[in-house]
Parts: structure tokens; sequence; C-alpha cells
């Protein structure tokens, strides 16, 4: 028992190192370099073209028809909408896979079949979900990881020059910081992927019900992480509200 509890508060300890630096504090971006900080300049036709938007004066007021101009501003508007929907939407769909994985463990406790947990056990499972809620759900995703990976997914556009298809494919991956992105956010984001992928390993080795009360409380924080990726996605493309993150976009480090 005591070399199983030792474990469990490595595992612990292990979570939390890994919850900050996932919840690296991102820079604030006193430049406008996403998208919804980015303030497009009039333009003036200096000739007439199929472009233009036609103005036609009838009786004192003026009609407008607008050309292809603007259904091409609206598909690449539509596209870019698109594509940070797919980052951002393809992480949640990661998370919730793993939601989905690891659920039915994380219940065992209370179908029946096993045994039942003690007090202590019961109290150590309600403490841990409280404990990732905060820490991995709210300080890792809620207040840092969340509003990164919106801001980087909304500097994907497709159809625009110096945006990699390639980044738009690999979307979540993308919004993740896995690449293309300033070197101190990939040593973070690759850090605690790996790690994870080692703390997991681990948490199977847990014998019942520890294994069970940890992946209770993974549940919680990427639950929260999931909402908190939707809700920020909401606000910012839906809502319009700008979000105020450096995206960490390479080169970035030196502005």
């Amino acid at each position: 028992m005591k070399l199983t509890a030792g474990f469990l508060l490595a595992i612990l300890s292990t979570f939390t190192q890994f919850a900050y630096s996932f919840s690296l504090k991102p820079q604030f971006s006193n430049s406008c370099r996403t998208l919804s900080c980015t303030k497009q300049l009039p333009t003036f036709p200096l000739s007439s073209s199929q472009d233009e938007t036609h103005i036609t004066v009838r009786g004192g007021a003026a009609s407008a028809t607008e050309g292809s101009g603007t259904d091409s501003s609206s598909g690449r508007k539509l596209a870019n909408t698109v594509a940070s929907l797919w980052a951002a939407g393809g992480f949640i769909m990661i998370l919730g896979k793993s939601i989905k994985r690891i659920l039915p463990i994380a219940l065992e406790p209370f179908n029946g079949a096993a045994a039942s947990l003690s007090t202590l056990q019961l109290a150590s499972y309600v403490g841990t979900c409280l404990w990732f809620a905060y820490v991995e759900g709210y300080k890792g995703f809620q207040l840092k990881f969340s509003p990164l990976v919106v801001a980087r997914a909304q500097t994907l556009k497709p159809f625009e020059k110096g945006s990699p298809i390639i980044h738009t494919i690999l979307g979540p991956f993308y919004a993740m910081g896995l690449f293309h992105a300033t070197k101190k956010r990939k040593i973070v984001s690759w850090s605690v992927s790996i790690g994870v992928g080692f703390i997991v390993a681990a948490v199977k080795k847990l014998p019942y019900p520890w294994r069970n009360i940890i992946d209770a409380g993974v549940i919680v924080g990427l639950t929260w992480g999931s909402v908190s990726i939707f809700a920020e996605w909401v606000k910012a493309v839906i809502m319009g509200r700008e979000i105020k993150i450096d995206p960490a976009l390479p080169g970035s480090e030196s502005r």
C-alpha cells in the first residue's frame, strides 16, 4: 500500500510539472499578427474592371452592384473560417477520442462489477477530479492553451500567399504548436506530448482503483479543455471578439 501511494504521488507530481509546462504563459501580442486584429485599408481602383463595384445614381440615391471581387472575398473568408474550425475542432476530436477510450475505466468503480471504493479512495477520487479540473482544465487549458490553439487556428488562410496548404491539412497539429511555431513553443508542445505518453504508460501499471482515480481526473481536465477551446473559437470567429494573445509564429521571439 505504501508503494502504491508513493507511486500515485509521484504520478500526480509529474502531472503537475507537465500541466505547468503545458500552461506556459503565452505572450500577449502588441502587434497585429492575428486575423481578428488585422485591419484592411480601403483600396481605390485605378481603372475599370469586372472586379469593381459599379455605382449607379437613380433619383438621388446610389445603388451598388457588387462584382466578382466581393464573391471572391467572401469565398476566402469562408475558407479561412472552415480552416480554423478544422484546426480547433480537429484538436477537440483528438481529445474526445481520448475521453471516450478511458471513460469506461474511470467509471468502473461505480458499475457494480468491481469492488466498491473505501471512504479514503472515494475522497481521493473526488479530490483528483477537482485537482485536474483546476490545474489542467482551468489553468492549463482555459487560461492559456485554449486561446493559443484558437489564435493559431485563425492564422490559417488556405488560399492566401504565405500560408502553405500543408498547414491547413495538418491543422490540429499546427494549432497545437507542434510545427511552424517559435522554438520555445515547439519545445513545450513536443515535450508535453511525449511526456504525457510516458505518464499514460505509467498510469496503466497502477492497480485498481488508483488507475481509475487518475483516469477520472484526466477526463475532467480534458473535457474542460475541449469545452474551453470550443467556447474560445465561438467567441473569436462567430462573435468577432479579439484574442489578445501571441500565436507563437516563427520570428515572433525577436518582436
